[in-house]
């Protein structure tokens, strides 16, 4: 590779949600991308995935959502229901009338749908080339940025770039390289099941929950929320109940007692769903300090779960990913202060934001598994407070936007030291 072009290429690991954006994100910035993906060929896994405006306005900007939107739904409001007596507490309006307000919409979709829609994408960018089979074993500074060692095809090669960007989620490899923060699990399980619209069980959920909102059951003992995906053919429930730590994987097998028994005490026709709405697969919920740098002096830089995976009572996780992604690239192309500098501006003000995002998921969560004098003192504050009210709370973080870059496309940063 000639020198000159040393700075405009960036290597990034992982093909998930957070990897695709930032290639997409970086190549409209003006930089060549080289993405990896360590699994032979892409597959669509996980289930449903919620995607509030902060995020889809960048997959709007990106050329995204025009292929995301027929398989994806647009919910009308956002419903939290007592799952002993199926009672509605709270109505969060969404649709029209959210889209109006954040200026995007709020979206609904399966994982796969979306991994689609940006893989699509990327596809007709030539400034992206993704490797698949392509592990990431290290990476070294050097006079043009990084060189990271790869393992392809049982053999060794080495590529070249102004950064190493690493989103290969939750168990990270590339986190290794800028410390040892090692996941951590959190006690809960993340029970998921998708639902045929038209299937008995599909009919019984529509009798007890409005089958075009997210609509989230609250108990003491456990939470559940569902919503409708693949264009309105099928609903994603996912549950959340305590439970010991279990492979990492996103269908793992665990006993469904632990689900059975968190759902016996709510109402007959919601608890039925343990056993209608099968097969059910469990995911162990781990989480990533995010305290610890994301960024390390040779030219690396974490985003999404590699840099700061957080319980998802916020539904935020892809969404973080995807506003890192978007931040990273428009700073990477404005830098007013070299490399170092870019990369310690864009951390210190990424990670105020997942902080307070953080502690949003935090207060839903105490809110949502309430007990008791609590849960009464919950829901008479619920029944005050009408629904724009309730939106309203929401707009520092549905209506965030992603800055574009201060400095013209095509003129990226020189890795100069800041």
């Amino acid at each position: 590779m000639a020198a000159a072009d040393r700075p405009r290429q960036i290597l990034v690991a992982g093909a998930g949600i957070a990897g695709l954006t930032a290639a997409l994100a970086l190549a409209r910035q003006g930089f060549r991308v080289r993405l990896y993906e360590q699994a032979a060929r892409i597959e669509a896994i996980g289930a449903g995935i919620q995607l509030s405006p902060n995020a889809t306005h960048i997959l709007d900007r990106l050329g995204v959502l025009e292929r995301l939107a027929p398989a994806a739904v647009e919910p009308r409001a956002a419903v939290l229901k007592d799952a002993r007596s199926l009672r509605t507490l709270a109505t969060v309006p969404l649709g029209e009338s959210g889209r109006r307000r954040w200026q995007a919409p709020y979206l609904v979709a399966h994982r796969g749908d979306v991994q689609k829609a940006l893989l699509e994408t990327a596809a007709n960018v030539p400034d992206i080339e993704l490797l698949t089979h392509v592990r990431v074993e290290g990476v070294a500074a050097d006079s043009g940025g990084v060189t990271a060692t790869l393992s392809a095809d049982n053999r060794k090669v080495r590529e070249s770039g102004l950064l190493l960007i690493g989103a290969d989620g939750v168990w990270s490899t590339i986190r290794g390289f800028v410390g040892t923060v090692q996941s951590r699990f959190s006690g809960k399980l993340a029970w998921r099941a998708t639902l045929a619209a038209e299937s008995p069980a599909g009919a019984a959920f529509a009798r007890i929950a409005d089958p075009a909102s997210v609509t989230a059951f609250l108990h003491a003992g456990f939470h559940l929320v569902a919503y409708p995906i693949r264009s309105g053919k099928a609903f994603n429930l996912v549950a959340f109940t305590r439970g010991g730590e279990i492979a990492k994987d996103w269908a793992a097998k665990a006993d469904i007692g632990a689900l059975r028994q968190a759902m016996r005490h709510t109402a007959p026709a919601l608890a039925g769903l343990a056993e209608d709405a099968g097969p059910w697969t469990a995911w162990p919920v781990h989480t990533v300090d995010p305290h610890p740098p994301w960024t390390s002096p040779p030219g690396i830089a974490l985003i999404g779960d590699a840099a700061h995976a957080m319980t998802p009572f916020a539904a935020q996780g892809a969404a973080m990913a995807i506003e890192d992604a978007a931040t990273l690239a428009a700073g990477l192309a404005a830098a007013p202060a070299g490399l170092a500098g870019a990369l310690a501006e864009w951390e210190a003000a990424r990670k105020a934001r997942v902080a307070r995002v953080a502690r949003r998921g935090a207060l839903n969560h105490l809110a949502w598994h309430a007990a008791g004098p609590v849960a009464l003192a919950r829901n008479l504050m619920l029944a005050l407070r009408p629904g724009e009210r309730l939106a309203a709370d929401l707009d520092w973080l549905y209506g965030w936007r992603a800055p574009e870059a201060r400095a013209a496309a095509g003129a990226p940063v020189s890795a100069g030291s800041g």
